[in-house]
């Protein structure tokens, strides 16, 4: 039901601002009537085969399902994108038109000032009144004899019509370049997001102090993955991708911080191989924890997979890394959203130090980095997920305005505790990213 009310809701804004697009660039573009009917038809298309590839499961083959929301989301996220900077040109012009206005209004009254005296005749007229002198009548000018008429009337030269000119004023030529340059920026990054953007992956790699590490550890290395949503459009390609740069990252410990499923039970299985492959790729194995996807998806069944991959889940538990020589305590919690949703789920600190020696500095998993406020006090770091930095970054980072604390991406310090959030490894909502690459994180902890 959730994903249905969020389709509609993305179906009413996408809609409104396809017609916004649609009429921008029929007015841009001159288009005639069979023009403009076949970009609705486009628009239109674009809409339904992103809403058939999302809710369609079960009525046609997943391949035919893949193609069909990546091309619809293509042209949706093109659509927003175009609509987002042809407002932003259209808020220029409008504001422009207002100065122009404005500055008319205020001119006005010193041009009628100026122009307000008389013609130089009277207002002579007026000094010599002024000063008790008569003043000279105008000369008159000399006459002129009379000019005898033609014998024949002129022949008069065809009338050629005027030619009009191309030219666009120059306030139209900049408004019409600008419109035209959104159009071109907003197909372009969809398509580059949807077919290269979602791809580009990066290993990050930074190191962290934590407080009482034993020196034993120094260099520890914890290789992260967050997000993956394994659904339609990330399947086994995408999960070899992962496991060539887990193997790359070469790190001690791999963590999966929730959202491991987009909303699709049947991936499960996907997941559980995904563990079990990674698995061998680390001394201290896999863990991971849940996301507020893996709830959607059904949170059992996201556990029993991880379960089955030999992955150890942290839902609210703890796990002690090390041996006699040295240790930290690793912990994990339940995603915030099961606050809501699950009676008496959410994240439980209290309960998964419990389970842990109390003497051991502490790393957090918790998939949504809005807990760190309340667990700074008790931790040295928290890993976290959820944002994908934005996921669709162009030229600023809206999520930097709406998100909470402005946690998006990156490493953030609370007093004596860090937070790190991972970009994730995959999608959600439109299968495409700009200026945000999916990210593979390789975090050392260090001896401080």
């Amino acid at each position: 039901m959730r994903i249905v009310i969020v389709s509609l809701i993305v179906l009413l804004v996408v809609g409104f601002m396809g017609v916004y697009v649609h009429r921008r660039a029929s007015r841009l573009l001159g288009l005639g009537p069979r023009a403009r009917r076949a970009l609705t038809w486009l628009l239109v298309a674009g809409i339904a085969t992103m809403t058939v590839g999302r809710l369609g499961r079960g009525a046609l083959p997943d391949g035919v399902l893949r193609a069909m929301g990546l091309g619809g989301s293509t042209v949706s996220l093109a659509v927003l994108i175009s609509a987002v900077l042809l407002a932003v040109v259209d808020l220029g012009r409008l504001i422009a038109r207002l100065g122009r206005a404005a500055l008319a209004r205020a001119t006005r009254p010193a041009r009628a000032a100026d122009g307000a005296g008389l013609p130089a005749q009277a207002a002579a007229r007026d000094e010599g009144d002024a000063a008790g002198e008569p003043v000279a009548p105008p000369a008159a000018a000399p006459a002129t004899p009379p000019v005898a008429a033609p014998a024949t009337p002129p022949v008069a030269a065809p009338a050629t019509p005027p030619v009009p000119s191309l030219a666009l004023p120059r306030r139209a030529f900049l408004a019409n370049g600008a419109a035209g340059s959104a159009f071109l920026i907003g197909g372009g990054s969809a398509v580059y997001g949807a077919l290269l953007g979602r791809h580009d992956y990066v290993i990050e790699e930074i190191a962290i102090p934590i407080p009482g590490l034993p020196r034993s550890l120094d260099g520890f290395s914890i290789v992260q993955l967050s997000d993956i949503h394994l659904g339609l459009f990330v399947g086994e390609p995408e999960m070899r991708a992962a496991e060539d740069l887990v193997r790359k990252a070469r790190g001690d410990l791999v963590v999966m911080t929730g959202d491991l499923i987009d909303f699709d039970p049947r991936y499960a299985d996907h997941l559980g191989r995904l563990a079990r492959r990674l698995g061998p790729l680390a001394r201290e194995g896999v863990a991971a924890i849940p996301g507020n996807h893996d709830h959607y998806a059904g949170i059992d069944a996201t556990i029993d997979a991880l379960e089955r991959g030999g992955a150890h889940v942290l839902r609210n538990q703890g796990r002690v890394i090390g041996g006699a020589g040295g240790a930290f305590a690793l912990l994990g919690v339940d995603d915030v959203w099961a606050r809501r949703r699950v009676p008496g789920g959410g994240p439980d600190l209290g309960r998964a130090l419990a389970g842990v020696p109390r003497d051991l500095p502490r790393v957090l998993l918790c998939h949504n980095p809005v807990f760190f406020p309340e667990a700074a006090g008790d931790v040295a770091l928290q890993i976290s997920g959820h944002t994908h930095g934005g996921q669709v970054n162009l030229l600023v980072r809206p999520a930097d305005m709406v998100l909470p604390h402005g946690y998006v991406a990156g490493l953030y310090r609370r007093g004596g505790a860090h937070l790190y959030i991972n970009r994730g490894f995959g999608t959600a909502g439109p299968p495409a990213r700009i200026g945000a690459p999916p990210e593979v994180s390789r975090i050392v902890l260090v001896s401080a």
